[in-house]
């Protein structure tokens, strides 16, 4: 059986670079964020409508490469920081979005926290509510008793809590 891990948090915490080295440490592959590369590409200020097709695109490219892995795939964003997004961006989540973040499970998700540095990114837009945004993402796994770690520390440090609770997860 395949394990689906995502790796979520705020922005600039890490995890794009995590999700790429817990995926090579496993020999598997692993989804990229499709946002940056659609926002980054708009000649316009991004709208609901960007995000929820970015939502979808999303999930299509994970459909496609879970076909691809072998035991593990790790995805770098999921629903949930879409619904997020959506939430303090535009103050609606699609009811579809809901339903599909009970429905998609993640045998684990890797929560990246707050305490890597800042840095600026043309598409980052909150370096002030970090810790506001941190305690949500928590609050949203948390209520929905979804299985996580928090992913702290350095870049070592990071890896190991992060391969650690993958190994686990495995030998369970």
């Amino acid at each position: 059986m395949i394990k689906r891990i995502a790796i979520t948090g705020p922005e600039s915490t890490g995890k794009s670079t995590l999700s790429e080295k817990v995926a090579k440490h496993f020999k598997t592959i692993w989804v990229p964020e499709y946002a940056r590369n659609y926002v980054g590409s708009l000649n316009r200020p991004y709208n609901f409508n960007d995000v929820e097709k970015i939502a979808k695109i999303q999930l299509q490219q994970e459909d496609a490469l879970l076909k691809k892995t072998n035991r593990i795939i790790f995805t770098d964003t999921e629903l949930i920081v879409i619904k997020i997004w959506m939430e303090y961006k535009f103050n609606t989540v699609p009811e579809w979005v809901e339903k599909e973040i009970s429905n998609r499970k993640y045998d684990l998700y890797l929560l990246c926290d707050i305490d890597l540095e800042w840095k600026y990114d043309p598409q980052r837009e909150h370096p002030h509510k970090r810790e506001y945004f941190f305690n949500y993402f928590k609050k949203e796994l948390e209520n929905r008793g979804f299985n996580y770690k928090i992913i702290s520390g350095n870049s070592q440090q990071r890896m190991k809590t992060a391969t650690n609770a993958v190994e686990k997860l495995l030998n369970e």
